[in-house]
């Protein structure tokens, strides 16, 4: 089988490719440029330059592949460029190309609960794009992962100063996955025959937990506080009212994300408190 993906140079593509690497399918990896996948190995002849948001650059450089992946997305609006222009036109730039190209499969990663939180602004562009990936006539799996692992970081930034701040009282739960573990969820279901399928990592957790363990990766003690969540409320609020959707969006999904569990299938060897470890080791060098 031969892979493409889209979004490689990101966290999770990158994982992917690195997963590729070592499995037996022929892959190619789309870049603006060589720089980053050249330093992880990816040969010269594996890189397909082109720029997901200009569809004229795609054109003819999909052919002969009987799969693709796109992990394209971004949490923060940047470069003049929206959720809409990347999250969900970028995307759909790739499956028509993908169509054009007599390409079996695509295989798409939004996220959890992304149903049911359209009106975010990030969900909104997100699950536009699996409305026209459903429609579309091709296979098609949608891959809904759970927090990564690297979003945990805000827990360790509140850490290093000795307290972890949280909404309401910190119970709600989720199992974060490590991107390597999403990496090899994904390969290993390149056949599935579902069309939907969401995933989080071996831990669930409190956010209390998560709190603890980011305290104890510092040898810290444990100091949380608690915020009412009329405040997280009211942020969002705020924010929507006075500010740009550019400057909001990753606040809103965030702030929506924390209040409400998120628990997926659990998946994966990754543990969180032994990322945390190696965080802090690497804060210390």
């Amino acid at each position: 089988m031969k892979i493409i993906v889209a979004g490689a140079t990101g966290y999770l593509g990158s994982h992917i490719v690195k997963v590729l690497q070592h499995s037996d399918h022929v892959f190619q990896a789309i870049a603006r440029n060589r720089t980053k996948l050249s330093k992880i190995g990816v040969d010269d002849d594996d890189i397909i330059i082109a720029e997901v948001t200009k569809p004229e650059t795609l054109a003819g450089k999909l052919e002969g592949a009987d799969l693709l992946i796109s992990t394209v997305g971004i949490t923060r609006q940047k470069d003049g460029l929206t959720y809409m222009d990347v999250d969900y036109q970028a995307n759909l730039n790739l499956l028509n190309e993908a169509r054009k190209a007599g390409i079996r499969k695509f295989i798409y990663v939004s996220a959890i609960n992304g149903q049911s939180m359209r009106h975010l602004r990030i969900m909104a562009a997100k699950e536009r794009f699996v409305d026209e990936l459903k429609s579309s006539g091709m296979e098609y799996l949608v891959v809904r992962p759970n927090g990564f692992f690297s979003d945990m970081r805000d827990f360790l930034d509140m850490a290093k100063k000795g307290k972890v701040y949280l909404f309401g009282d910190g119970e709600y739960k989720l199992n974060p996955i490590h991107g390597k573990d999403l990496a090899a969820f994904m390969i290993e279901n390149v056949d599935s025959p579902a069309n939907d399928l969401e995933v989080g990592g071996p831990d669930v957790l409190t956010q209390n937990e998560i709190g603890e363990l980011a305290l104890k990766a510092f040898f810290m003690p444990v100091k949380i506080v608690y915020i009412p969540d009329w405040v997280r409320k009211m942020i969002i609020t705020f924010l929507r009212t006075f500010t740009s959707s550019k400057f909001y969006g990753p606040y809103e999904f965030f702030l929506t994300m924390m209040a409400q569990d998120n628990i997926a299938p659990r998946n994966g060897v990754y543990r969180l408190k032994t990322f945390f470890a190696e965080e802090v080791d690497h804060m210390r060098k």
